[in-house]
């Protein structure tokens, strides 16, 4: 099965053990611009899983850019220090790491570093709406030197190689697109040209790391964006950078990152290997080794892009996230184990969005390795109630730090909400956080007792050392909605207990998939569907894990209706449908429609009875997830985890 995934390869002076790489990503583990035991711990974690090759996040080339708080700053010689924790973990396990280097130009914003932004062209970035400079020839030189000395960091931190990123965020790639670079000297106009900067920093790097260290160059294989780089062009220059004779591999990319990051980092909405076809075509272009990337998520597929020629070397990023032991597994084995990425980007894309450091949805240890465990106590007996996300891992966690834990879930399947929310054929990936965490049970020995009602009198007879609560939370009809029968809820709808049917209104209060996803199935199923929310944008959570572009590609498919900044105010029966009363925010005009049905994504209620009726419960009880207060999956991941470790 996997013939091509673990045997090694050459890259220039380097080899890696396999084909595995865990791709450059950023973290926001730095602080004040430097490389903290955070990120030694994490990459350390990975080359300890198995990985082949770790390549780093990128490192800041020059004061000019600083797009972004925790951003590590290259060109401050304080850095190496960090950089050899970092290589020195790394090394412990046998794996070979690179570093990545970049400035990221135009795609930035001039609020940390005070500084005008640097760009080929004053093309404004459509993320950071910020004119640039157009550096001159002085500038550019400064910049390729910043490249060089860099590099010279890297080589004295210990790191095997270095990598130019001249992809999705880049100066270099601001030089090499059409589309940004507008300049008419000899860094302009023909792709010779536009590439002239690319070719001098790799002459710069090769200079500072010399012969026994490995230099690659990631490259965007199409911008999707009007005038940018496409394919053709992007294979010209991988041409021209193995025609330096310095360069010991190509690496690929999709898309720009403050333009159409939502392929950069693609969502469960888009088809995993969607951007082999650029390491396919640069691959048969070119001697050196490729790497393939674009929502590579089991190894499986992996094995499959090798061995259909697409690539020589698979990154594997959110994958590695999920599980650090993702390629360790694979190769003993065990790849039924490995704890698959659900590409929701929650809490790595999503989360970094929101300027917090890299974790992910179901994995509770990512980025925090550097931390250790406490060792549990004593054994204990735990009971555990509730067969969703928060209860599932309260259970591994428990289970697999020795604890003898029985688990009750009513119904007679486990999953929770989780469940209902994947059976949307777009979200069907969903469903792996709780298929990977009652396979953990399993492993773990838990006793899996479903189609179980725990009550407080079984919880008492049992007579456990520790209960953990994780009971969930349940709909709660909005003030307006009175009794009315065609006033429903999203779980409602998903769970087969309500089938609307003809004009359908979908309330929508948390702007997130719930809504989103329930209007997608009704309209497949013909109904004529509109979005109502108070916000400015349908879905605008939808935003932050870059699943709002492809959800409005199909919406507008589907045709289904968007209406913002509105507030329903009442709902009344009105022959078979609902009449319902609307506010209009922005110019205080109240409307009132008619409906066949309306169906609500709005804030449910926790279901604590159970914890009200164990108040003088003689054992420690816990609640975790939507019991303790309703939120989204990470939240009861996380807490189930955290009560787990206290016991």
């Amino acid at each position: 099965m996997t013939r091509y995934l673990f045997s090694p390869l050459r890259l220039g002076p380097v080899t890696v053990p396999n084909r595995i790489v865990f791709s450059a990503h950023l973290t926001n583990y730095a602080r004040d611009g430097h490389p903290t035991e955070q990120h030694a711990a994490y990459y350390a974690a990975r080359a300890e899983g198995g990985s082949g090759l770790v390549i780093t996040e990128e490192h800041s080339t020059h004061p000019t850019d600083w797009p972004y708080e925790k951003l590590i700053h290259g060109f401050q010689p304080s850095v190496v220090a960090g950089y050899r924790r970092i290589t020195e973990a790394v090394h412990a396990h046998g794996v070979p790491v690179f570093a990545q280097l970049n400035h990221n130009g135009g795609q930035a914003s001039s609020m940390y570093s005070r500084l005008p932004v640097w760009a080929p062209s004053p093309v404004p970035d459509p993320m950071f709406r910020e004119v640039p400079k157009a550096i001159d020839a002085r500038e550019i030189a400064e910049v390729v030197a910043g490249y060089g000395t860099v590099a010279g960091h890297c080589a004295e931190g210990g790191f095997d190689g270095v990598e130019l990123q001249c992809s999705h965020s880049s100066i270099v790639r601001g030089f090499l697109s059409p589309a940004t670079n507008l300049r008419t000297d000899e860094y302009g106009g023909s792709l010779r040209n536009r590439a002239r900067v690319l070719l001098e920093i790799v002459d710069a790097v090769r200079e500072a790391i010399g012969p026994d260290r490995a230099l690659g160059v990631r490259i965007c294989g199409d911008e999707l964006i009007e005038g940018g780089t496409t394919i053709d062009e992007a294979v010209e220059v991988a041409r021209m950078a193995e025609a330096t004779g310095e360069v010991d591999y190509i690496n690929t990319s999709i898309g720009v990152a403050t333009s159409t990051l939502y392929m950069i980092e693609a969502s469960m909405a888009i088809p995993p290997g969607y951007a082999l076809f650029i390491s396919n075509a640069i691959r048969r272009a070119v001697d050196l080794p490729v790497v393939g990337v674009g929502r590579i998520k089991d190894p499986l597929q992996a094995e499959r892009a090798l061995e259909e020629g697409h690539c020589d070397l698979v990154g594997v990023v959110r994958g590695q996230i999920a599980d650090a032991d993702f390629a360790a597994k694979a190769r003993s084995g065990h790849s039924t184990d490995i704890r698959t990425c659900l590409s929701c980007n929650q809490e790595c894309v999503g989360r970094m969005g929101l300027n917090r450091w890299l974790g992910c949805i179901e994995n509770p240890r990512t980025g925090k390795e550097s931390v250790p465990l406490p060792a549990p106590r004593a054994r204990k007996r735990v009971l555990v109630v509730g067969g969703g996300p928060a209860g599932l891992q309260a259970a591994s966690t428990a289970a697999e730090r020795g604890h003898h834990v029985t688990l009750f879930e009513r119904s007679p399947h486990t999953g929770g909400q989780v469940a209902q929310a994947a059976s949307v054929p777009s979200r069907a990936e969903f469903l792996d956080v709780v298929r990977n965490l009652r396979a953990e049970c399993e492993r773990y020995g838990v006793d899996l007792k479903t189609g179980t009602e725990a009550t407080a009198r079984l919880l008492r007879d049992e007579r456990p050392d520790a209960v953990v609560l994780a009971t969930g939370a349940r709909p709660q009809s909005p003030w307006w909605a009175g009794d009315l029968e065609r006033v429903v809820d999203v779980r409602e709808v998903l769970a087969g207990d309500a089938e609307p049917s003809g004009r359908v209104l979908v309330v929508d209060e948390l702007g997130f998939h719930q809504a989103t996803s329930v209007a997608e199935l009704l309209a497949d199923r013909g109904c004529s569907v509109s979005i109502s929310t108070p916000g400015m944008v349908v879905g605008q959570d939808l935003g932050i894990t870059l699943d709002l572009e492809t959800f409005n590609v199909r919406a507008h498919a589907r045709e289904i209706g968007q209406r913002t900044d509105e507030v329903v105010l009442g709902a009344a029966a009105d022959g078979g449908g609902v009449s319902v009363q609307i506010l209009k925010h922005t110019t205080g005009e109240h409307t009132e429609e008619t409906f066949d049905w309306v169906v609500c994504a709005v804030h449910q209620s926790p279901v604590e009875e159970l914890w009200h009726e164990l108040a003088e419960a003689p054992f420690p009880v816990h609640r975790v997830g939507d019991c303790l207060t309703p939120r989204r999956a990470h939240a009861a991941v996380i807490e189930g985890h955290r009560a787990a470790v206290e016991l």
